[in-house]
């Protein structure tokens, strides 16, 4: 309410700003109706943050924003405002068309995100490791494509029950069959919008391997898009890093790659190789 009537920008990052609060207003209600504590939400920061973000004006702007959603996250934002305008894109559509779209692709991201607190920041780090290893690689994947896929590919598991897509254990056959449909029900939604098929191919096929013994069509070797080859790595990467927590943020990173590395016959060869570089210049810093 406050930030209403003042001159703030309007873009990426007052976005980002204004849903996360309502996320954390959301997951504060529920934990006070369930007992829960509220001290994981770090609600003081983010108040803290949201009076520094209204005081701050124009000027400060970004630096606040930036500075808010690292205090709350724990992640620094990688699409700050003065990045300016997106990668060039093939989508034949305006600017102001796929910045909107993107944000629904966003705001659906959020809603299935919120489902488990173990999910806070996946988003951003997926988006982070996939247009890093494009780069690397020579930027041959439309990187607008390739942020839509990384906001979707997994929002098909919100048209299954939450109890088969949260369960802690092993899934049995039924289960296993009912999950593998997760990327056509994604893949679903882009293909209805236009401009976004090539998205809705990597989301399709993020989970083929190049020996055929992926899912849902068994695709092999080169029938699997380049974006979904990538998209496969990194959403492996994270399960890993999430299973190896424990172990501390280095350890932790440095298992997942040995066992990304481990698996020739589910990743692709020619995108495990720039994305040991992104990761090894990660380990460095």
């Amino acid at each position: 309410m406050r930030a209403g009537p003042t001159q703030l920008p309007r873009g990426e990052l007052f976005a980002e700003t204004l849903l996360l609060a309502l996320d954390r207003l959301e997951l504060a209600v529920e934990a006070l109706i369930d007992e829960r504590p509220l001290e994981q939400l770090k609600l003081d920061a983010l108040v803290d943050g949201l009076e520094r973000l209204v005081l701050a004006g124009a000027a400060d702007f970004e630096a606040a924003a930036i500075h808010l959603l690292e205090a709350v996250t724990g992640f620094r934002p990688l699409l700050p405002a003065s990045m300016g305008a997106r990668p060039n894109s093939a989508i034949a559509r305006s600017s102001e068309q796929i910045a909107a779209d993107l944000l629904f692709f966003r705001l659906l991201n959020k809603q299935y995100e919120a489902r488990s607190p173990l999910f806070e920041g996946r988003r951003q780090r997926l988006l982070k490791l996939a247009l890093e290893t494009n780069e690397e690689a020579g930027t041959p994947i439309d990187p607008v494509q390739l942020e839509a896929a990384v906001y979707i590919h997994d929002v098909g598991m919100m048209f299954l029950p939450e109890s088969l897509w949260l369960k802690a254990g092993k899934l049995n056959e039924d289960e296993r069959f009912r999950m593998q449909i997760h990327p056509v029900l994604a893949a679903g939604l882009l293909e209805r919008m236009a401009g976004w098929q090539s998205a809705a191919e990597m989301v399709a096929q993020h989970h083929e391997m190049p020996d055929g013994g992926g899912y849902p069509r068994r695709l092999r070797g080169e029938q699997i898009c380049a974006g979904a080859k990538l998209l496969a790595i990194v959403d492996a990467f994270e399960a890993v890093m999430f299973k190896h927590g424990d172990r501390g943020a280095t350890r932790s990173m440095l298992r997942a790659i040995a066992e990304i590395n481990a698996c020739s016959n589910q990743f692709a060869a020619e995108w495990v190789r720039p994305f040991n570089r992104v990761i090894r210049r990660m380990l460095e810093k």
